[in-house]
């Protein structure tokens, strides 16, 4: 594949974080914000919100607040790759490269659950990351990518039980 190596986006995470979201890999348009789910037609935003209680359109940096008021942090499986387009099934698996999970863990213990948005992030955790931390909880829940088909309320139902204390 001939396409250029893409770095991901940091990590949102504070101190008191307790539960860790995690993406396979930014899509094109949230590299270009530098934002976590930039895309409009990605439910993540309009999911957390109705979770946590927050207007969906407030400014991208009053929602990554409130996340962390809630000790919600937001990462992705990957450092880097190559990759042409957003799609999962386009990351080229040969360019693969895991973001630093041992160091996470590490730096901040109180993480106790790790939620995974969708099918390919905990595929790609499970395969490249192989690591479970001693009582952390891992859970994949339903993607919120406009090409996962099932409906907003699905997807919502099961993404409820990241508002459930842990």
């Amino acid at each position: 594949m001939d396409t250029p190596l893409l770095k991901g986006l940091p990590p949102v995470i504070d101190t008191d974080a307790g539960l860790l979201i995690l993406g396979s890999f930014p899509s094109v348009r949230s590299l270009a914000a530098g934002q976590y789910y930039a895309n409009p037609r990605n439910a993540f935003w309009p999911i957390i919100a109705e979770v946590f209680g927050f207007d969906c359109t407030a400014a991208y940096s009053r929602r990554l607040a409130v996340l962390q008021t809630r000790g919600v942090a937001l990462w992705d499986v990957l450092h880097s790759c190559r990759r042409a387009g957003s799609a999962d099934s386009a990351i080229d698996p040969k360019s693969l490269v895991v973001n630093d999970f041992g160091a996470l863990f590490g730096e901040h213990p109180a993480i106790t659950r790790v939620y995974f948005n969708g099918a390919k992030a905990a595929a790609l955790f499970e395969r490249l990351v192989r690591m479970t931390p001693p009582g952390v909880s891992f859970v994949r829940l339903p993607s919120t990518s406009p090409a996962n088909a099932i409906t907003k309320e699905r997807k919502l139902a099961a993404w409820k039980v990241i508002g459930q204390s842990g």
